[in-house]
Protein backbone atom coordinates (compact mmCIF):
# COMPACT_ATOMS: atom_id res chain seq x y z
CA UNK A 1 0.00 0.00 0.00
CA UNK A 2 2.96 2.34 0.52
CA UNK A 3 3.59 2.13 -3.22
CA UNK A 4 0.06 3.47 -3.92
CA UNK A 5 0.40 6.44 -1.50
CA UNK A 6 2.35 8.80 -3.77
CA UNK A 7 -0.05 8.09 -6.66
CA UNK A 8 -3.03 8.57 -4.35
CA UNK A 9 -1.54 11.82 -3.09
CA UNK A 10 -1.13 13.10 -6.64
CA UNK A 11 -4.45 11.85 -7.97
CA UNK A 12 -6.81 12.67 -5.10
CA UNK A 13 -5.42 15.13 -2.56
CA UNK A 14 -5.28 18.17 -4.88
CA UNK A 15 -9.08 17.92 -5.17
CA UNK A 16 -9.97 18.07 -1.48
CA UNK A 17 -11.19 21.69 -1.71
CA UNK A 18 -13.59 20.78 -4.52
CA UNK A 19 -14.73 17.72 -2.55
CA UNK A 20 -15.41 19.85 0.51
CA UNK A 21 -17.25 22.46 -1.54
CA UNK A 22 -19.59 19.85 -3.01
CA UNK A 23 -20.14 18.20 0.37
CA UNK A 24 -20.91 21.53 2.02
CA UNK A 25 -23.53 22.44 -0.57
CA UNK A 26 -25.14 19.01 -0.42
CA UNK A 27 -25.21 18.77 3.38
CA UNK A 28 -25.80 22.48 4.06
CA UNK A 29 -23.58 22.13 7.12
CA UNK A 30 -19.84 22.65 7.56
CA UNK A 31 -19.31 19.98 10.20
CA UNK A 32 -21.23 17.36 8.24
CA UNK A 33 -19.33 18.34 5.10
CA UNK A 34 -16.02 17.80 6.89
CA UNK A 35 -17.23 14.39 8.07
CA UNK A 36 -18.34 13.48 4.54
CA UNK A 37 -14.99 14.46 3.02
CA UNK A 38 -13.08 12.57 5.69
CA UNK A 39 -15.16 9.44 5.13
CA UNK A 40 -14.90 9.83 1.34
CA UNK A 41 -11.12 10.12 1.55
CA UNK A 42 -10.94 6.98 3.65
CA UNK A 43 -13.07 5.15 1.10
CA UNK A 44 -10.97 6.53 -1.76
CA UNK A 45 -7.77 5.38 -0.07
CA UNK A 46 -9.22 1.95 0.59
CA UNK A 47 -10.38 1.46 -2.99
CA UNK A 48 -7.55 3.31 -4.73
CA UNK A 49 -5.74 0.12 -5.75
CA UNK A 50 -8.80 -0.71 -7.88
CA UNK A 51 -8.96 2.75 -9.47
CA UNK A 52 -8.31 2.41 -13.20
CA UNK A 53 -9.23 5.85 -14.45
CA UNK A 54 -7.17 8.91 -15.22
CA UNK A 55 -9.48 11.50 -13.63
CA UNK A 56 -8.96 11.42 -9.88
CA UNK A 57 -11.09 14.54 -9.43
CA UNK A 58 -14.25 13.07 -10.94
CA UNK A 59 -13.63 9.79 -9.09
CA UNK A 60 -13.28 11.58 -5.74
CA UNK A 61 -16.34 13.76 -6.40
CA UNK A 62 -18.39 10.65 -7.14
CA UNK A 63 -17.24 9.11 -3.85
CA UNK A 64 -18.08 12.35 -2.00
CA UNK A 65 -21.53 12.46 -3.57
CA UNK A 66 -22.26 8.83 -2.74
CA UNK A 67 -20.90 9.23 0.79
CA UNK A 68 -23.02 12.31 1.27
CA UNK A 69 -26.18 10.48 0.27
CA UNK A 70 -25.28 7.39 2.27
CA UNK A 71 -24.66 9.38 5.44
CA UNK A 72 -27.69 11.63 4.93
CA UNK A 73 -30.01 8.66 4.39
CA UNK A 74 -28.69 6.92 7.49
CA UNK A 75 -28.82 9.95 9.78
CA UNK A 76 -31.44 12.23 8.18
CA UNK A 77 -29.96 15.27 9.90
CA UNK A 78 -30.32 18.05 7.36
CA UNK A 79 -30.17 21.50 8.86
CA UNK A 80 -31.68 24.62 7.36
CA UNK A 81 -28.67 26.83 8.05
CA UNK A 82 -25.44 26.56 6.08
CA UNK A 83 -22.38 28.71 6.30
CA UNK A 84 -21.46 30.47 3.12
CA UNK A 85 -18.04 31.30 1.77
CA UNK A 86 -18.35 34.70 0.10
CA UNK A 87 -15.16 33.98 -1.85
CA UNK A 88 -17.03 31.43 -3.97
CA UNK A 89 -18.90 34.10 -5.87
CA UNK A 90 -16.26 36.81 -5.74
CA UNK A 91 -15.03 37.69 -9.21
CA UNK A 92 -13.10 40.86 -8.39
CA UNK A 93 -9.69 40.75 -6.82
CA UNK A 94 -9.85 44.49 -6.05
CA UNK A 95 -11.34 45.75 -2.83
CA UNK A 96 -14.78 47.28 -3.44
CA UNK A 97 -15.92 50.50 -1.82
CA UNK A 98 -18.41 50.11 1.06
CA UNK A 99 -21.47 50.60 -1.16
CA UNK A 100 -20.23 48.00 -3.66
CA UNK A 101 -19.44 45.64 -0.78
CA UNK A 102 -22.99 45.92 0.58
CA UNK A 103 -24.52 45.36 -2.85
CA UNK A 104 -22.22 42.39 -3.53
CA UNK A 105 -23.07 40.90 -0.15
CA UNK A 106 -26.79 41.28 -0.89
CA UNK A 107 -26.35 39.54 -4.26
CA UNK A 108 -24.28 36.76 -2.65
CA UNK A 109 -26.98 36.25 -0.04
CA UNK A 110 -29.71 36.11 -2.71
CA UNK A 111 -27.78 33.52 -4.74
CA UNK A 112 -26.92 31.49 -1.62
CA UNK A 113 -30.54 31.42 -0.48
CA UNK A 114 -31.80 30.59 -3.96
CA UNK A 115 -29.30 27.72 -4.26
CA UNK A 116 -30.15 26.40 -0.82
CA UNK A 117 -33.84 26.30 -1.70
CA UNK A 118 -33.31 24.27 -4.88
CA UNK A 119 -33.89 20.52 -4.75
CA UNK A 120 -30.64 18.68 -4.01
CA UNK A 121 -30.36 17.15 -7.51
CA UNK A 122 -30.49 20.62 -9.11
CA UNK A 123 -28.16 22.10 -6.49
CA UNK A 124 -25.51 19.43 -7.01
CA UNK A 125 -25.59 19.75 -10.82
CA UNK A 126 -25.17 23.53 -10.59
CA UNK A 127 -22.34 23.29 -8.06
CA UNK A 128 -20.46 20.73 -10.13
CA UNK A 129 -20.84 22.66 -13.38
CA UNK A 130 -20.71 26.31 -12.34
CA UNK A 131 -18.51 26.31 -9.23
CA UNK A 132 -16.31 23.28 -9.89
CA UNK A 133 -16.31 23.83 -13.68
CA UNK A 134 -16.71 20.14 -14.43
CA UNK A 135 -17.55 18.90 -17.90
CA UNK A 136 -20.88 17.27 -18.74
CA UNK A 137 -19.06 13.95 -19.07
CA UNK A 138 -17.51 14.29 -15.59
CA UNK A 139 -20.89 15.19 -14.09
CA UNK A 140 -22.47 12.22 -15.85
CA UNK A 141 -19.81 9.96 -14.36
CA UNK A 142 -20.30 11.40 -10.86
CA UNK A 143 -24.10 11.30 -10.88
CA UNK A 144 -24.56 8.15 -12.95
CA UNK A 145 -26.80 9.98 -15.44
CA UNK A 146 -26.42 9.97 -19.22
CA UNK A 147 -24.78 13.14 -20.61
CA UNK A 148 -28.04 14.23 -22.26
CA UNK A 149 -29.86 13.96 -18.94
CA UNK A 150 -27.13 16.01 -17.27
CA UNK A 151 -27.58 18.73 -19.88
CA UNK A 152 -31.37 18.85 -19.54
CA UNK A 153 -31.19 18.69 -15.74
CA UNK A 154 -28.67 21.54 -15.78
CA UNK A 155 -30.99 23.56 -17.99
CA UNK A 156 -33.92 22.97 -15.62
CA UNK A 157 -31.71 23.80 -12.62
CA UNK A 158 -30.58 27.07 -14.18
CA UNK A 159 -34.21 27.94 -14.98
CA UNK A 160 -35.29 27.21 -11.39
CA UNK A 161 -32.38 29.24 -10.02
CA UNK A 162 -33.22 32.14 -12.34
CA UNK A 163 -36.88 32.04 -11.26
CA UNK A 164 -35.89 31.91 -7.58
CA UNK A 165 -33.56 34.89 -8.05
CA UNK A 166 -36.23 36.90 -9.88
CA UNK A 167 -38.73 36.18 -7.12
CA UNK A 168 -36.20 37.04 -4.40
CA UNK A 169 -35.12 40.22 -6.15
CA UNK A 170 -38.68 41.42 -6.70
CA UNK A 171 -39.39 40.73 -3.03
CA UNK A 172 -36.35 42.73 -1.90
CA UNK A 173 -37.29 45.60 -4.22
CA UNK A 174 -40.78 45.65 -2.69
CA UNK A 175 -39.31 45.64 0.83
CA UNK A 176 -36.92 48.48 -0.07
CA UNK A 177 -39.67 50.60 -1.61
CA UNK A 178 -41.92 49.95 1.41
CA UNK A 179 -39.14 51.04 3.76
CA UNK A 180 -38.43 54.16 1.69
CA UNK A 181 -42.13 55.05 1.55
CA UNK A 182 -42.46 54.61 5.32
CA UNK A 183 -39.34 56.72 5.91
CA UNK A 184 -40.71 59.45 3.61
CA UNK A 185 -44.00 59.47 5.55
CA UNK A 186 -42.14 59.77 8.83
CA UNK A 187 -40.00 62.62 7.48
CA UNK A 188 -43.11 64.48 6.27
CA UNK A 189 -44.69 64.21 9.71
CA UNK A 190 -41.61 65.72 11.32
CA UNK A 191 -41.52 68.78 9.03
CA UNK A 192 -43.41 71.82 10.28
CA UNK A 193 -46.42 72.78 8.17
Amino acid sequence: MSQASPNFDQAVLPHLDAAYNLARWLTRNTQEAEDVVQEACLRALRFYPGFRGDDGRAWLMKIVRNTCYTLSHSSRTHRDVAEFDENLLSVDSCVPNPEQAVLQNDRDNLVRKALQNLPVNFREILILREFEEMSYREIAYITGMPVGTVMSCLSRARHRLRQALITAMSGSVLQSSTLITAADRNNRKELPA
